[in-house]
């Protein structure tokens, strides 16, 4: 997000213009939203709005804007290590399938609702047990 501009209009109103780094722009005559928008400029941020075409005109109006979904440092917020641990575990489950099911060689198909359910406890403790492994020594995660 570059800047917020506000900008008087003739008839009393006050329109906030909100710039990001691409050059888009985008409109709000709400003061709650862009006094927030405000909050945003020069860092990230996630902005959602809708398109109107009106009098030959297309119009871009911001509806809000809110923190990004990864932190500003660069980093992930973690999602990356949680995602690795979900992966990793469900390869674990799927490979164990057979035997967590019952038998190596099923005589008949297992409906899919019955399999989550007998895998999804089993991928869990896998990926809790691949997240405590990566902590840092002496850091708990609240578990």
């Amino acid at each position: 997000m570059r800047e917020v501009e506000e900008v008087s209009g003739r008839s009393g109103t006050t329109r906030y213009v909100l710039r990001d780094d691409e050059g888009n722009e985008y409109t709000t005559f709400r003061p709650r939203v862009g006094e927030e928008a405000r909050r945003y400029e020069g860092r990230r941020a996630l902005v959602t709005f809708h398109e109107e075409d009106r009098r030959g005109f297309h119009n871009v109006y911001l509806d809000g804007i809110a923190a990004p979904a990864t932190p500003d440092d660069g980093t992930d917020g973690g999602r990356e290590e949680q995602r690795h641990a979900d992966e990793s575990a469900w390869n674990t489950a799927l490979e164990a399938a057979p035997w967590i099911v019952g038998t190596p060689e099923p005589q008949e198909a297992v409906e899919p609702e019955e399999l989550y359910e007998r895998l999804h406890p089993f991928k869990e403790l896998v990926a809790e047990d691949i997240r405590r492994s990566s902590d840092p020594p002496g850091e708990d995660r609240g578990r």
